[in-house]
């Protein structure tokens, strides 16, 4: 059974940062882009940022462009999410999934709340 299990969220104050990380288990995915994803209340998920297979590209939503860095350890099944210069705005409940995401592998998330 694939799971992936994100973790790293937290509280902090505007201007923070947090290291946010996602573990696949169940099979391997270094074949695969993988995205951090997140969403809030009444809002539709949206796309953060993605890494190709080697961890040669990257992509990021415009809004967090500069202050959010993706990476990845293929020997290790991990992605993770840097992000720094935290806002307010980048409250929300964060996941991680293939690229395209699979409906199948959403996790449970974790939840990052930025303080003004």
């Amino acid at each position: 059974q694939v799971q992936l299990v994100e973790s790293g969220g937290g509280l902090v104050q505007a201007g923070g940062s947090l290291r946010l990380s996602c573990v696949a288990s169940g099979r391997t995915f270094n074949a695969y882009a993988m995205g951090w994803f997140r969403q809030t209340p009444g809002k539709e998920r949206e796309f953060v940022a993605a890494i190709s297979w080697n961890g040669g590209n990257f992509e990021y939503v415009d809004s967090v462009k500069g202050r959010f860095t993706i990476s990845r350890d293929n020997a290790n099944n991990t992605v993770w999410l840097q992000m720094n210069s935290l806002k307010p705005e980048d409250t929300a409940v964060y996941y991680c999934n293939t690229i395209p995401y699979d409906l199948n592998y959403w996790g449970q998330g974790t939840q990052v709340t930025v303080s003004s």
